[in-house]
């Protein structure tokens, strides 16, 4: 007689077999398919409990299936879903409304995927540069940090130092300089006249949870005014509570020209992004000059309104910036001579070995806990901003108990 377990033990394999045989092994998952989330936690296809400290790159910040957010997913999707920009639809004016005024900007350009807003930032930067700076055509330079990870169009990859994410995609598309994170004299020597814009991550998540030296943000802000140079925010996987406040930046008290949005701004249930700008920047496009089937469609605001709005009332920010202070600590007293470091800001942190950290993360995994490498040997640990203080103990003694199995 077949058990369940059995049965389900079976599910996961067939599941994990049609992936691999239908689907372009483009990625690395841990052997585990989950079937099930709620909270900080998700469920796999035997009924097995993990806590997720991965949260889909920050895309789940205020928990799998909020009730909140998802009532409204389910609302909207019974009134309309998409009209596309061709007509105006009664929700997206609201949306940009409440999304500028938590943003803290004046306009915003709604897309899909953070990589898309990205692409808008690099148009806008651009268009600027030429339209109001006076860069002589074809020349304007757009500055990154090397170990950026801003996506992978073509475009943002031709912005990247990463090796895998070029590799046999050229040719590249010109107007990068790449200069070190953190490094403010290697940013200094770069900035010249054809220069209209400095693109950078406050904290680098993909590029293993690179936290710059204390002022460089600061400092390069002030550098970005004094030679007339755009400041280019991606807050992707930093905002919205992430690191312990709003945004990133709001920890130096830094108002980025563009501010760039997207991850947990659909709270887990729908692709949300923007560009963020002033008046002046975003009015440098017209109708044409750039846009999206999806963007701004009335499925999308509604989502993430409700995202907006859990993360305001249920004080997601200050939660993160507690717990990660706990959990921080608590894995700083780790001892074990394969750390390298323990770094990281509010609920984003990483731990970094000296090898590969894949070991560690399957360690982890048998004991219940989510979380994936990153740069090959960086752990990251970034778990949904409803984390209770019982639960950041449940993680730091996996960490504990998962390092003697590693």
């Amino acid at each position: 007689m077949t058990t369940s377990l059995e049965h389900t033990d079976r599910l996961a394999a067939e599941c994990i077999a049609k992936e691999r045989r239908y689907g372009a092994p483009n990625y690395a998952p841990l052997d585990v398919v989950i079937a099930r989330g709620e909270g900080v936690f998700v469920w796999d296809t035997a009924g097995n409990r993990y806590l997720d400290c991965i949260s889909a790159y920050s895309a789940v910040n205020q928990g799998h299936c909020h009730p909140r957010i998802r009532e409204a997913l389910i609302d909207q999707s019974s009134r309309l879903t998409l009209t596309s920009r061709a007509v105006c639809n009664d929700r997206l004016g609201t949306f940009l409304e409440q999304l500028t005024r938590y943003c803290g900007q004046e306009m915003a350009l709604p897309m899909n995927t953070g990589v898309e807003a990205v692409e808008t930032a690099i148009k806008l930067a651009r268009r600027w540069g030429y339209r109001v700076k006076g860069i002589p055509t074809e020349r304007a330079r757009i500055i990154v940090c090397a170990d950026n990870f801003h996506g992978r169009t073509t475009a943002v990859i031709s912005a990247s130092s990463e090796p895998q994410y070029r590799a046999d995609f050229g040719p590249y598309l010109p107007g990068f300089t790449i200069v070190p994170f953190g490094d403010l004299d290697a940013l200094r020597s770069t900035l010249d006249e054809t220069v209209c814009a400095f693109l950078v991550e406050p904290i680098q998540g993909e590029g293993g949870v690179n936290v710059p030296p204390s002022g460089y943000l600061t400092k390069a802000y002030a550098l970005c005014r004094e030679h007339d140079v755009l400041f280019i925010a991606d807050e992707i996987q930093t905002g919205f509570g992430r690191t312990g406040a709003r945004f990133a930046l709001d920890h130096d008290g830094i108002a980025p020209d563009v501010l760039l949005v997207g991850k947990a701004l659909g709270g887990g249930f729908y692709p949300v992004s923007a560009a963020l700008a002033s008046r002046s920047l975003l009015e440098l496009f017209g109708p044409g000059d750039h846009g999206s089937t999806f963007g701004g469609n009335p499925l999308a605001c509604e989502v993430a309104r409700a995202a907006i709005a859990v993360t305001v009332e249920e004080r997601l920010a200050e939660n993160a910036r507690d717990r990660g202070d706990e959990l921080l600590h608590r894995l700083r007293a780790v001892r074990d001579e394969r750390i390298v470091d323990v770094r990281g800001k509010g609920l984003l942190i990483g731990v970094e070995f000296d090898r590969s950290a894949r070991p560690f993360a399957e360690a982890l995994l048998a004991h219940g806990i989510l979380a994936k490498e990153t740069h090959e040997c960086v752990l990251r640990i970034a778990p949904p901003l409803v984390l209770t203080q019982e639960q950041v103990s449940r993680i730091a003694s996996a960490f504990e108990s998962g390092l003697v199995a590693a």
